[in-house]
């Protein structure tokens, strides 16, 4: 079992996708916050300090690329990791992501292996 300090925000519009991860974090001993939208997320981060964010690039109101930008430049955020996790999986999506300000690229469907690696690196 994983740090349960550890809290992840997880901004995804997709509610089958957020019940999917919820319950990988859930079981690893992860607090999560959830936000189907960008201006859920901020009204979240305007209360709670995540220690890792994973990021939808695909959103109805705004996209994971202008909200990674706009969270990266928030001074008490731009230490907080941000993963990209997403089907877009073809060739460039990787590097639009990281240009966009994350740090970390996760293609969708997840491997549940491979995720809470990537996880654990950027929460250590």
């Amino acid at each position: 079992m994983l740090d349960s300090a550890k809290t992840i925000l997880h901004i995804e519009d997709n509610s089958d996708n957020r019940l999917l991860i919820r319950r990988i974090l859930q079981f690893e001993g992860y607090h999560v916050l959830e936000a189907e939208d960008a201006k859920t997320a901020m009204s979240l981060l305007a209360v709670y300090r995540p220690d890792l964010i994973l990021m939808d690039i695909n959103m109805p109101d705004e996209d994971g690329y202008t909200l990674t930008q706009k969270l990266k430049a928030i001074p008490n955020l731009t230490h907080v990791p941000i993963l990209a996790i997403t089907a877009n999986a073809l060739k460039g999506d990787k590097e639009k992501s990281l240009q966009a300000g994350c740090d970390g690229y996760i293609e969708k469907p997840i491997d549940i292996d491979n995720f809470l690696q990537q996880l654990s690196y950027f929460l250590n």
